[in-house]
């Protein structure tokens, strides 16, 4: 007996001395190979402890084969506050980092350069922090104005949620941290998640919800993938077998680990044959004292297979998907790069992000950029002078620091420029407008030259508690589409006190702007712009910077416009959980264009300070593929950046197809005079949609429309591909 447990222990010594002396050149042969050499040493308990939670953001190791607890974090656009092994915040740990404008600023700059700059900054700063996984991208899509979590996602378009989804994805992973692209699949509403069932037709769900999962898997290479809270067609996501088993796993490839949402798993059987690779939960669902092993993934998983009732086959695919992935990452030979956090750099890729992202929805009489000649300024608004990072839910972030709008503004400003404050408005759902606050504000800006009112929604979050405030969160919708905390009232008497007027919205996408568009001159989006937001918003309005940003969703006019209201069903049924998709597959502008409804701003859409011609475009095509050439000219008096947008539409097809889709685009930077020759690829998918007849994807013959433009309404140029 002790001569067999001396051979065990230096077989084990040489596995892990194996192990940490790899080097970073190493095939999936070689992991594999090595994964396999660990399991052949584990047992089936340490097995077990490797596929459930450890504690609230770690799962299981193997201390005796040198395999330490699998460290995770959220979020998607910062590395969330440190929550040791509870969730009381640890003390003496240096959690304060750099907070990325949110997910759908992101998508709004229409450059997947910097969406790989984005990642790269959270996947150095998870490696200095001691991470192992980040837990995003966050790519649902966003199919209705009212979810609370959109700020988070990134768009309407599978295509551009791709696109911008890969480059994050890469950012991440290139640095030797784990992305974690979520939540999979058809997680479009937050309340009462824990209890809908998705019922939607294969062709929405193979057109609108799952290409972006497909391109993590198969362009981006993601490492580990998180399972919904929702149930899919009567099925929970996170152990549903069609999506997890036969699509992602076998159709798509998918090598990594499926990590379930914290508490998505509700079965132990479901959750072993169908896909779960990793149960996680909160400490606090398993009671004052947590006992981790009770669940579903615990102590029952041993019982079952000691009785021969679940084959050790399954435990052990899932923990070799782990290992693997901890081998890719060097998170067991401890040859990750050390990373680095709060650098200047960093700090300038948020500033990018959010200067890229800040789409100028209208900008009437060039009231912006704001002239010399302006010496007064008023600015209005709670969002003005309030911190966004700390809410939200799981993508809260603890910030360096956050440059507030007001404060930007006032650091920009030129020398001289008299800048004023007024909070116009309170933050408390329910309340009436604040008569004595909106007078104020109206007496502040009839006083100077310009009104800039800095408004819109709210993480909810007020600073040491969660309040019922919250209108881009976690877990929670939104009401309606109306602006909150009366900020209609207000608008309007600011207006009337001072026609010059700018509005600016922080917020997660479309509110309900219909009392007061027409009269004001200029609106920006801002989005959640980030800790370095507030010089970005300043930067454009100043002129500074060109804004180049443009909507990654359809802005409706009233929520009764929008398609998951007028064609399908939001929220969920309150008596049955089921939601029904039947707006299919027209989401956003595919809905607005085919059923000809005029949206409040089209998809796409984003001013310039400068001007923008397209012209000679030549279109080739052969063998089910076509090759685009285009030429864009600034043709103003300003350096700016404009994002070509390509559009296909299919002029008959056997099903209907939407009036055109998104395929193709490009974000390019002109001086004035300046003029480029772009060129776009379509493969042969721009031209196939699903037939859910004969359940594949097929291509037509016939003629195909190629529209090229600034938006998915303002098209410049027009060619034919004949396939």
């Amino acid at each position: 007996m002790k001569n067999t447990l001396l051979i065990y222990t230096a077989k084990a010594a040489a596995c892990v001395l194996l192990l940490q002396t790899a080097t970073f050149a190493q095939t999936d042969e070689q992991l594999y190979q090595k994964a396999d050499a660990l399991l052949k040493q584990m047992t089936l308990q340490e097995k077990v402890n490797m596929i459930h939670g450890s504690s609230s953001f770690t799962s299981g190791g193997v201390p005796r084969l040198g395999i330490p607890e699998w460290v995770m974090s959220d979020g998607p656009h910062g590395v969330r506050v440190e929550h040791g092994r509870t969730y009381k915040d640890s003390t003496g740990v240096e959690d304060a980092g750099t907070y990325l404008p949110t997910g759908v600023c992101l998508a709004a700059t229409w450059n997947p350069k910097l969406g790989y700059a984005f990642g790269s900054v959270l996947g150095s700063e998870s490696a200095y922090r001691g991470k192992d996984v980040i837990l995003g991208p966050g790519i649902n899509i966003i199919r209705s104005p009212l979810n609370g979590r959109n700020f988070e996602y990134q768009s309407e378009d599978p295509y551009l949620v791709s696109r911008m989804a890969v480059g994050y994805i890469k950012g991440v992973q290139d640095q030797g941290v784990a992305a974690c692209v979520k939540h999979y699949a058809a997680n479009n509403i937050e309340t009462n998640r824990n209890n809908i069932n998705v019922e939607l037709s294969e062709r929405a769900l193979r057109e609108i919800y799952l290409p972006g999962f497909k391109a993590a898997v198969q362009e981006g290479n993601v490492y580990t993938l998180m399972g919904s809270y929702n149930k899919v067609r009567g099925e929970w996501a996170t152990h549903n077998n069609y999506l997890i088993n036969q699509i992602l796993k076998k159709e798509w490839g998918f090598k990594g680990t499926v990590i379930s949402d914290w508490g998505a798993v509700h079965s132990t059987q479901q959750a072993l044959w169908n896909g779960t690779d990793v149960e996680m939960g909160t400490d606090l669902s398993l009671g004052a004292k947590p006992d981790y092993r009770k669940y579903f993934l615990g102590d029952t998983v041993l019982a079952l297979v000691k009785n021969g009732k679940v084959p050790e086959y399954l435990i052990n695919d899932k923990v070799r998907r782990i290992l693997y992935i901890m081998l890719k990452t060097h998170v067991i030979d401890k040859q990750r790069k050390k990373g680095s956090y709060n650098t200047k750099e960093h700090q300038q890729t948020a500033r990018q992000v959010a200067e890229e992202g800040i789409v100028l929805l209208k900008n009437q009489n060039n009231l912006l950029p704001l002239t010399p000649s302006i010496k007064s300024i008023a600015v209005i608004g709670f969002n003005a002078n309030r911190p966004q990072a700390f809410g939200g839910g799981s993508s809260q972030i603890k910030a360096l620091y956050e440059v507030t709008a007001l404060e930007g503004l006032k650091k920009q400003a030129a020398k001289g420029v008299k800048i004023t404050y007024a909070q116009g408005y309170k933050i408390e759902r329910g309340a009436k407008a604040d008569e004595s606050l909106i007078k104020q504000a109206a007496d502040a800006a009839a006083k100077a030259d310009v009104a800039i009112i800095v408004g819109g929604s709210t993480h909810g979050y007020d600073y040491n508690k969660w309040s019922d405030n919250a209108y881009d969160a976690e877990d929670t919708d939104k009401p309606d589409m109306n602006m909150p905390f009366g900020q209609d009232e207000l608008i309007k008497a600011v207006l009337k006190a001072n026609p010059k007027t700018v509005v600016v919205l922080l917020g997660g996408g479309a509110i309900d702007m219909n009392q007061w568009l027409s009269s004001t001159p200029a609106v920006l989006q801002a989005w959640y712009p980030g800790m370095e937001g507030g010089n970005a918003i300043a930067n454009i309005v100043f002129g500074k910077i060109n804004p180049s940003g443009k909507l990654p969703m359809t802005f409706p006019k009233t929520i009764t416009d929008a398609p998951d209201h007028k064609l399908g069903q939001f929220p969920a049924d309150k008596d049955s959980n089921m939601v029904y998709y039947f707006d299919d597959i027209y989401v956003g502008y595919r809905y607005f264009d085919t059923y000809k409804v005029e949206p409040q701003f089209v998809f796409g859409h984003g001013l310039s300070y400068t001007q923008f011609a397209y012209s000679n475009l030549q279109v080739q095509s052969n063998g089910g593929k076509a090759t685009l050439t285009f030429t864009v000219a600034n043709t103003g008096k300003t350096a700016g950046a404009e994002t070509a947008q390509l559009y296909v539409h299919q002029q008959k097809s056997l099903l209907p197809r939407p009036e055109k889709e998104l395929k193709a685009f490009e974000k390019v930077f002109l001086k004035p005079g300046e003029r480029k020759q772009i060129t776009l690829n379509l493969s042969a998918d721009a031209f196939q949609y699903f037939n859910d007849v004969s359940n594949n994807w097929i291509t037509e013959k016939g003629k195909f429309d190629i529209l090229v433009g600034s938006s998915s309404k303002d098209i410049k140029l027009n060619g034919i591909v004949n396939l």
